[in-house]
Protein backbone atom coordinates (compact mmCIF):
# COMPACT_ATOMS: atom_id res chain seq x y z
CA UNK A 1 0.00 0.00 0.00
CA UNK A 2 1.54 3.28 -1.29
CA UNK A 3 0.71 6.99 -0.18
CA UNK A 4 1.46 10.85 -1.25
CA UNK A 5 3.61 13.17 -0.40
CA UNK A 6 1.39 16.14 0.27
CA UNK A 7 3.31 19.01 1.67
CA UNK A 8 6.83 19.98 2.71
CA UNK A 9 7.94 23.23 4.99
CA UNK A 10 11.01 24.38 5.96
CA UNK A 11 11.30 25.97 9.18
CA UNK A 12 14.39 28.42 8.58
CA UNK A 13 15.20 29.85 12.39
CA UNK A 14 14.36 28.43 15.21
CA UNK A 15 10.34 29.16 16.20
CA UNK A 16 10.08 31.25 13.00
CA UNK A 17 7.36 30.64 10.35
CA UNK A 18 7.05 27.25 8.38
CA UNK A 19 7.57 28.13 4.71
CA UNK A 20 5.91 26.26 1.89
CA UNK A 21 7.65 24.60 -0.89
CA UNK A 22 6.82 22.40 -3.24
CA UNK A 23 10.16 20.60 -3.41
CA UNK A 24 13.29 20.14 -1.21
CA UNK A 25 16.33 18.23 -0.80
CA UNK A 26 17.26 15.52 1.82
CA UNK A 27 20.73 14.90 3.37
CA UNK A 28 21.40 12.02 4.73
CA UNK A 29 22.49 12.39 8.68
CA UNK A 30 21.63 15.74 8.77
CA UNK A 31 17.65 16.71 7.53
CA UNK A 32 16.14 18.69 4.88
CA UNK A 33 18.42 21.18 3.24
CA UNK A 34 17.36 24.70 4.63
CA UNK A 35 15.54 23.92 7.62
CA UNK A 36 16.56 25.08 10.93
CA UNK A 37 17.02 21.74 12.64
CA UNK A 38 19.90 19.58 10.89
CA UNK A 39 21.62 17.14 11.94
CA UNK A 40 19.93 16.32 15.64
CA UNK A 41 17.98 12.84 15.76
CA UNK A 42 14.97 14.62 15.02
CA UNK A 43 16.30 15.71 11.28
CA UNK A 44 13.32 15.00 9.49
CA UNK A 45 9.21 15.61 11.23
CA UNK A 46 5.78 14.36 9.29
CA UNK A 47 1.93 14.13 10.11
CA UNK A 48 -0.52 11.93 8.54
CA UNK A 49 -3.32 13.98 6.38
CA UNK A 50 -5.89 11.71 7.03
CA UNK A 51 -5.34 12.30 10.94
CA UNK A 52 -4.55 16.44 10.97
CA UNK A 53 -8.35 16.38 9.11
CA UNK A 54 -9.71 13.90 11.75
CA UNK A 55 -8.42 16.41 14.50
CA UNK A 56 -9.25 19.16 12.72
CA UNK A 57 -12.90 18.10 13.09
CA UNK A 58 -13.20 17.00 16.58
CA UNK A 59 -11.26 20.26 17.71
CA UNK A 60 -13.77 21.95 15.41
CA UNK A 61 -10.57 23.99 13.84
CA UNK A 62 -10.00 24.74 10.36
CA UNK A 63 -6.11 25.95 10.99
CA UNK A 64 -3.36 25.05 8.24
CA UNK A 65 -1.76 21.91 8.92
CA UNK A 66 1.81 24.18 8.73
CA UNK A 67 0.45 25.14 12.39
CA UNK A 68 1.91 21.26 13.75
CA UNK A 69 5.55 22.48 12.18
CA UNK A 70 6.08 19.52 10.77
CA UNK A 71 8.11 19.38 7.71
CA UNK A 72 6.34 16.79 5.63
CA UNK A 73 2.61 15.64 5.96
CA UNK A 74 1.76 12.17 4.02
CA UNK A 75 -1.29 10.39 3.58
CA UNK A 76 -2.83 7.04 2.71
CA UNK A 77 0.18 5.63 5.14
CA UNK A 78 -0.19 5.36 8.92
CA UNK A 79 2.69 6.42 11.06
CA UNK A 80 1.50 5.57 14.86
CA UNK A 81 3.65 2.71 16.04
CA UNK A 82 6.26 2.71 13.34
CA UNK A 83 9.41 3.28 15.72
CA UNK A 84 12.45 1.57 13.63
CA UNK A 85 10.65 1.02 10.48
CA UNK A 86 12.03 2.98 6.95
CA UNK A 87 9.63 4.98 4.84
CA UNK A 88 10.43 5.61 1.12
CA UNK A 89 9.49 9.27 0.32
CA UNK A 90 9.92 9.60 -3.53
CA UNK A 91 13.44 7.53 -3.71
CA UNK A 92 14.99 9.01 -0.23
CA UNK A 93 14.41 6.22 2.93
CA UNK A 94 14.01 7.90 6.40
CA UNK A 95 14.60 5.58 9.59
CA UNK A 96 11.09 6.36 11.50
CA UNK A 97 13.13 7.65 15.03
CA UNK A 98 9.97 7.81 17.16
CA UNK A 99 6.84 9.72 18.12
CA UNK A 100 7.15 13.28 18.23
CA UNK A 101 5.17 15.22 20.99
CA UNK A 102 3.44 17.84 21.01
CA UNK A 103 4.54 21.12 22.38
CA UNK A 104 2.56 24.13 23.93
CA UNK A 105 3.00 26.33 20.69
CA UNK A 106 0.11 24.00 19.73
CA UNK A 107 -2.35 25.55 21.69
CA UNK A 108 -1.19 28.70 21.10
CA UNK A 109 -2.64 27.93 16.95
CA UNK A 110 -5.98 26.53 18.36
CA UNK A 111 -6.67 25.67 22.24
CA UNK A 112 -7.24 21.95 22.96
CA UNK A 113 -4.82 21.04 19.97
CA UNK A 114 -1.78 20.11 22.27
CA UNK A 115 -3.62 17.27 23.85
CA UNK A 116 -5.47 15.95 20.72
CA UNK A 117 -2.42 15.16 18.93
CA UNK A 118 -0.79 13.83 21.89
CA UNK A 119 -3.37 10.39 21.89
CA UNK A 120 -2.06 7.75 19.77
CA UNK A 121 0.84 9.29 18.19
CA UNK A 122 -1.66 12.34 16.62
CA UNK A 123 1.29 14.66 16.31
CA UNK A 124 3.05 12.53 14.31
CA UNK A 125 7.36 11.23 13.99
CA UNK A 126 10.52 12.02 13.67
CA UNK A 127 12.48 10.54 11.45
CA UNK A 128 16.76 10.14 10.02
CA UNK A 129 16.86 10.84 7.18
CA UNK A 130 18.98 7.69 4.99
CA UNK A 131 19.01 8.69 1.73
CA UNK A 132 20.48 12.03 0.11
CA UNK A 133 18.14 12.98 -2.82
CA UNK A 134 15.38 15.46 -3.95
CA UNK A 135 11.25 15.17 -2.51
CA UNK A 136 8.53 17.11 -4.13
CA UNK A 137 5.15 17.44 -3.32
CA UNK A 138 3.30 14.17 -5.17
CA UNK A 139 5.98 11.87 -4.54
CA UNK A 140 5.14 8.16 -3.84
CA UNK A 141 5.40 7.43 0.29
CA UNK A 142 5.74 3.58 1.08
CA UNK A 143 6.47 1.49 3.68
CA UNK A 144 10.18 -0.17 2.43
CA UNK A 145 8.99 -3.34 4.39
CA UNK A 146 5.83 -4.15 1.99
CA UNK A 147 2.21 -3.84 3.11
CA UNK A 148 2.32 -4.66 6.75
CA UNK A 149 0.23 -3.67 9.31
CA UNK A 150 1.53 -0.18 11.69
CA UNK A 151 3.49 -1.06 14.43
CA UNK A 152 4.71 -4.25 12.61
CA UNK A 153 7.93 -4.77 11.87
CA UNK A 154 9.62 -6.64 8.81
CA UNK A 155 11.79 -9.14 11.27
CA UNK A 156 14.01 -11.21 8.55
Amino acid sequence: MSGRLEAIWIKRAHRGSMDAVTGGRLVAGRGLVGNADQGRRRQVTLIERERWEALMRELGGAIPPAARRANLMVSGVQLARTSDRVLRVGSCRLRIAGETRPCERMDEALPGLRSALAVDWGGGVFAEVLDDGEIAVGDVVQWEDGNQEPGTRNRS
